[in-house]
């Protein structure tokens, strides 16, 4: 299988690593001083898991520079980059070509399948806290590594997806293929969407969080909206979100934080839209009261 990257943040650069370690066929769309120093010294990583390493040759280049084709494409970016990916794959997609999104905002898949009509996109969502600590190298604050993905319509299933997990199982990422993968994928927006507001909202990072407070008080009052919102879609999650939810959040090093928080932070485009003000429209669309995310959508300026 051949694998195609886009980008190299900390999801799309710790697969890369992962996967490029292990000896799959992966090349990494990337840019800047990240991708220059990805291609002189290799990617950096620093894992509770494997350590501090380095993976050398890293295949990497810009989107104009890419002149294979995949059989998978793996599109990590952030959510207001998506639209940007879809004349490249459009380019160097050939007609089997897989495309998994793996990305924070819920419906990416079908919103991207809409835009690829003649290709199998799944869905996908990934459990992992790590950046880009410097260019070339990522930093991983936990141990989670896991990938979920699937399609939303069990008669497009295809068995390469398999090939796929294995690939990931073999490199050291925990890889799973959803039956559910709508459920799933909220579930794990039912995460990061409340880590994310509540830390942007207190300008938290995971540590303040974990000790009783309004900044976790917040973060619970933010799953509960969700999963309210989860009955409206007639999505039922088979675990307690709430609890499942506090366990991640305590698993984390006391300093990690959303990349939302962090481009917030740098000043920087971020993914409040799609973290943040797509909650408020589904919950006002599904008569869905939502007090806690209008509440912190209102102080970063969105109104419906």
């Amino acid at each position: 299988m051949k694998y195609c990257i886009i980008g190299a943040g900390g999801t799309g650069g710790s697969i890369t690593a992962f996967m490029s370690e292990a000896g799959k066929d992966v090349t990494v769309i990337a840019r800047g001083k990240h991708l220059e120093m990805m291609r002189q010294h290799g990617l950096h990583m620093q894992t509770p898991s494997k350590g501090e390493y380095t993976v050398y040759p890293i295949k990497a280049c810009e989107m104009d520079g890419y002149h294979e084709q995949p059989d998978v494409i793996l599109v990590c970016v952030k959510g207001y980059s998506l639209d940007e990916t879809v004349p490249f794959i459009q380019r160097v997609a050939h007609k089997d070509t897989i495309v998994i999104p793996i990305l924070n905002i819920y419906g990416t898949g079908g919103a991207l399948q809409q835009k690829l009509p003649h290709l199998l996109v799944t869905d996908g969502c990934i459990y992992i806290a790590a950046e880009i600590k410097e260019a070339g190298s990522i930093f991983q604050a936990g141990d989670i590594f896991r990938v979920v993905f699937g399609v939303r319509n069990p008669s497009e299933y295809n068995a390469r997806l398999e090939e796929v997990a294995n690939d990931m199982n073999e490199s050291g990422i925990r890889a799973i293929i959803s039956d559910n993968i709508q459920r799933d994928a909220l579930q794990k927006f039912s995460f990061v969407s409340p880590m994310a507001a509540a830390g942007a909202y207190f300008d938290v990072d995971a540590g303040l969080m974990q000790q009783e407070g309004e900044p976790r008080a917040t973060f619970i009052a933010l799953i509960k909206e969700i999963d309210l919102l989860a009955h409206a879609l007639k999505i039922e999650f088979t675990v307690d979100i709430v609890e499942k939810n506090l366990a991640m959040l305590d698993s984390l090093a006391p300093n990690a934080s959303t990349s939302m928080l962090r481009d917030i932070r740098q000043g920087k485009s971020s993914e409040i839209d799609g973290l943040v003000y797509e909650v408020v429209r589904l919950g006002h669309e599904h008569h869905v009261p939502t007090p806690s995310y209008v509440r912190i959508a209102e102080k970063f300026g969105f109104t419906l």
